[in-house]
């Protein structure tokens, strides 16, 4: 009997070592894995090791390039957060959704707008949610609140799939700092300033006028200057002049926890949430977005880190954000769920080229790729870093070159829980996981188009059978100074009007020759060029023929202040509190 039990642990184990492998691999890719998604704010594709950068230290997210899928194609849909993380969320184009602008306010103004990603939109949160799992967002959202009065709560994350949210429904801004200086519309800031100094001295002169006599005019009138010019200012600065508590605001699930933020605990907070939330989740299969507020300025950084890189306050910031990434990924392994999570890494959207503060730059660096955020067309403002790690699914050390799209990750999470994609609605994204795992060598995406708020400024078409990335430029922005590669004396690169230029024919490109975009090509270079041209004039037509009209959801009366939709935690005005209080702990 002894003898019969020790040859059938030696059968049992002989197979295991031949077929444990595959069995195990087998089990992994038919079950359900845990979704960890990680997606940075304003990072550039030049900003960390894995793509170039040897001097801001960022090992953590080298560690997961090492370890799984590493794209150097990666594009998003929109060059700003707004438009951007919709297209992530449901994998369509902004312009899809309504979420593409057509006037200069590109992405929401405000947490007490009415705008926001629209509620027949289906993100991929909700379709994971029927599937089973639990799923959390941490972070930013930057996709609206309300629609019509402060409770509806129509563009909360809890009301676009999400079953916990603790994070900011905004975005960080200047403003959320008292020492910074403005950042939301500072220029209409500053001229309405200037108008209410104006209104102002007009009023005394007025006045002074009246009471020495060298001035005939009616007190009527000057109480009517007064009057005008109170409400003038009053209307405006009642928004631009609180800031801080209108937007810079903490919420968890629907309660707001903090107004306004007191920033110095705000990565711990955010950190702490993170590690509760796989903790709590960790016997059942969760969705998990870690939205960071790295590194969007103000570029709050704790003590830990500030002083400590090469590049200031930057690259500090950086720093933190890629230490916070390994104390998550350290909880997963610590869950023993590395190996049974899908976890992906990227950027919103390019470097923010303008940011700066006199000469200490407090933006990304977008390595050899031309412009930033803000512009739609150039590589430096919508090539970023994508990073996928599943441990014995997708091979380890992996790179690849083909175009891809953060919309992908929309049509792979689905895929990867078992649901089914939205049948009643063009989805721009495809499914990864066969280009990831190495089962075929070339990205579905055969052309994709380069938005600027609503305005078509380029299109890319990848061509399979010769390899060759062509790209057209129809508009692109007019640098300011010119040469500078930004539009420095802007803050930010227009989409259109007299700040761009329209080219007729395009500009062309063959990325695969030249990803910088130095050197357009014409008829006389390329005898290709009008091959190329046509065919992707043709392919515009054809996915302009599938575009249908929805609301702006950015239009300017959607994205204005409006009192009645401002997230309060007191009595309107009187919006201030802090119930976190002193419950962060070091992590």
């Amino acid at each position: 009997v002894i003898l019969l039990c020790f040859r059938r642990y030696l059968l049992m184990a002989l197979f295991s070592c031949l077929f444990g492998n595959t069995f195990a691999l087998s089990a992994a890719v038919d079950s359900k894995p845990n979704i960890l998604l990680f997606l940075a704010d304003d990072l550039g594709i030049g900003d960390i090791g894995c793509y170039g950068n040897n001097t801001i230290r960022t090992p953590n997210i080298d560690s997961l390039a090492r370890g799984g899928v590493k794209l150097t194609q990666h594009i998003a849909a929109a060059p700003l957060c707004t438009p951007s993380r919709a297209a992530f969320l449901t994998g369509r184009y902004p312009i899809r959704s309504g979420m593409a602008s057509s006037n200069g306010y590109r992405a929401l103004q405000w947490n007490a707008g009415s705008g926001g990603l629209p509620t027949n939109e289906t993100t991929f949160a909700r379709l994971l949610q029927q599937q089973g799992y639990i799923t959390g967002l941490i972070g930013k959202w930057h996709q609206g609140v309300n629609c019509e009065s402060v409770n509806d709560h129509c563009h909360h994350p809890l009301n676009h799939g999400f079953d916990y949210f603790y994070g900011m429904p905004f975005t960080l801004l200047n403003n959320c700092q008292e020492d910074k200086h403005p950042e939301l519309d500072a220029a209409l800031q500053a001229k309405l300033w200037l108008y209410s100094h104006i209104i102002t001295l007009a009023v005394l002169t007025l006045t002074a006028g009246k009471l020495t006599g060298l001035i005939s005019i009616h007190w009527k009138t000057i109480a009517c200057f007064t009057l005008v010019g109170g409400i003038f200012f009053g209307s405006w600065y009642s928004s631009y002049g609180f800031v801080q508590y209108w937007n810079c605001i903490l919420m968890r699930n629907h309660d707001i926890i903090e107004q306004p933020m007191r920033l110095e605990r705000t990565s711990s907070l955010m950190l702490k949430e993170a590690v509760s939330f796989i903790k709590r989740n960790r016997h059942r299969p969760f969705l998990l977005f870690v939205s960071f507020l790295h590194v969007h300025t103000p570029l709050f950084t704790t003590a830990k880190f500030l002083g400590k890189s090469r590049h200031d306050l930057y690259g500090d910031n950086v720093e933190e954000m890629d230490w916070m990434l390994g104390k998550i990924l350290d909880s997963l392994d610590k869950e023993g769920l590395t190996n049974h999570t899908f976890t992906y890494f990227a950027s919103d959207h390019g470097g923010h080229l303008e940011a700066h503060d006199g000469s200490t730059q407090l933006g990304g660096w977008n390595g050899i790729y031309k412009g930033g955020k803000g512009m739609g067309g150039w590589e430096g403002g919508i090539r970023v870093p994508g990073v996928f790690r599943w441990p014995g699914v997708l091979p380890a050390g992996t790179v690849i070159n083909e175009p891809t799209s953060l919309m992908d990750i929309y049509p792979t999470v689905v895929h990867l829980a078992g649901g089914i994609l939205p049948q009643d609605r063009v989805i721009d994204g495809r499914n990864l996981m066969p280009l990831l795992r190495g089962r075929v060598q070339k990205s579905e995406h055969e052309f994709l188009f380069h938005y600027c708020g609503s305005y078509l400024h380029a299109v890319r078409w990848h061509q399979k059978d010769s390899g060759a990335i062509w790209k057209a430029h129809y508009v692109t922005p007019i640098f300011h100074p010119l040469r500078a590669g930004a539009c420095y004396g802007k803050g930010i690169c227009p989409c259109f009007g007299e700040g761009v230029s329209h080219h007729d024919p395009p500009l062309l490109f063959d990325l695969s020759r030249d990803p910088s975009e130095t050197k357009p090509l014409s008829a006389d270079t390329e005898p290709l060029f009008d091959t190329v041209i046509g065919k992707i004039g043709r392919a515009t037509e054809e996915h302009r023929r599938t575009l249908t009209p929805v609301p702006e959801q950015l239009s300017l009366y959607n994205i204005m202040w409006k009192p009645w939709l401002q997230p309060c935690c007191g009595t309107f005005p009187f919006c201030w509190c802090d119930k976190e209080g002193d419950s962060t702990q070091s992590l």
